[in-house]
This record gives structure tokens, C-alpha cells and sequence, in this order.
């Protein structure tokens, strides 16, 4: 495929990708992609991303059936970031349950001691989703 050999893939076969809600704009989640993810991605117009715990292609919704479509990609400047719209399926994009990976927001109304708050509730449960937590 002509297309991987323009993108920068770091040292470890990986180029970083950003998953968006393609409707609201959202940024859903974050993940990496080898080249054969992206041309998976690419041929079937289903996210498929590189787990680097389980050193496995992950096609997205596999276990969860929270799928996304692909409505467009985009190469970075450098060629080093893909940013991908999606259409998310199943309304949930993280494994916790939530409908995107950026539920925790920095409180830092005191100063001295900042927090991550949890701003963002769980629409499904994980273990529903994948029978473990």
C-alpha cells in the first residue's frame, strides 16, 4: 500500500493515532497503529489498532462491540500522527465504560493539592462488556 511509506513510524513500528468523534469532535481515545493496522484499517473501514500489552493487532469493538467506522484519516505535517474521525458504535469508546478515554479533568481550585476529577459518567459496564474488570 502506498500510503504506509509516508508515515513516520517511531523505531517501534508505531505512529500514534487519535480517534475523534467525526459528528461532535470529541477526542473519543488514543492508540498506536503498525502498518498493518492501518492497512486493515484502511481495506475495511474499521478501526484496527496495535496493543502493544498483548503485541497484537486490536480491532476495536472485538470484545466490547463498541465498533468505530472510519469517515476519514489524516497525516500530521511530519507524517508522525494520524488523526482518525470515526463514527462510534455502541456509544462507548473506552474500556471503562465511558463514551471517550479523557473522563478526568485537573482540579486545581486548591492550589497546594490538585486532583484528577472523574467528570464523566459510565455508560456501560466493563465487566458487562468484557466479563472481567
Amino acid at each position: 500500500m502506498d500510503i504506509i511509506g509516508e508515515v513516520q513510524f517511531d523505531s517501534n513500528g508505531l505512529v500514534p493515532v487519535i480517534a475523534q468523534d467525526a459528528r461532535s469532535g470529541q477526542v473519543l481515545m488514543f492508540a498506536w497503529m503498525n502498518a498493518a493496522a492501518l492497512t486493515e484499517t484502511v481495506e475495511t473501514g474499521s478501526a484496527v489498532y496495535f496493543s502493544r500489552s498483548r503485541q497484537a493487532l486490536w480491532r476495536k469493538g472485538e470484545s466490547s462491540g463498541n465498533t468505530q467506522k472510519v469517515t476519514s484519516l489524516q497525516l500530521d505535517c511530519d507524517g508522525d500522527v494520524i488523526l482518525m474521525r470515526v463514527e462510534q458504535r455502541g456509544g462507548v469508546a473506552c474500556h471503562t465504560g465511558r463514551a471517550h478515554c479523557f473522563y478526568r479533568t485537573l482540579d486545581d481550585s486548591d492550589k497546594l493539592h490538585p486532583i484528577w476529577k472523574v467528570t464523566e459518567s459510565v455508560i456501560k459496564d466493563p465487566v458487562a462488556m468484557y466479563g472481567r474488570n
